[in-house]
């Protein structure tokens, strides 16, 4: 893995921490570590195995600045497994709260890398 991985992978790991605390504030819930632990875990579960799943198979070309493949797989991998891990521990999965965590979701961890490829093009590469 070249071009600084550790940076992108703090930036997602980030964005769903941010998420996690933005879901339980909207909804009144204490904001205790232990709380946001258990908000954040499903989709940090998710983020990881989207993460391992992409460097597998484009482990000669991983670039975890790229919006194809890293960012969509990454995207689909946190909201899908971690959707999957909050049904089989028992918190909610509403259609709303899908499609809320979706959209955020892709938003952010590809809307970054989307925002760094701009930035990079027009600059010339800052890695």
């Amino acid at each position: 893995m070249k071009k600084q991985w550790f940076l992108a992978l703090a930036a997602d790991v980030v964005v769903v921490i941010v998420f996690a605390a933005i879901g339980r504030r909207s909804h009144g819930e204490a904001t205790a570590l232990a709380g946001l632990a258990t908000t954040a875990w499903p989709f940090l579960t998710g983020l990881a195995i989207g993460w391992a799943a992409t460097f597998a198979l484009y482990r000669d070309k991983f670039d975890a600045y790229l919006v194809v493949p890293t960012g969509i797989l990454v995207w689909l991998s946190t909201l899908v497994v971690g959707m999957l891990a909050r049904v089989i521990s028992g918190q909610g999965t509403a259609f709303s709260f899908i499609l809320v965590a979706g959209t955020f979701l892709a938003l952010f961890l590809v809307g970054w890398r989307a925002v760094f490829r701009l930035i990079e093009s027009r600059t010339g590469p800052a890695r």
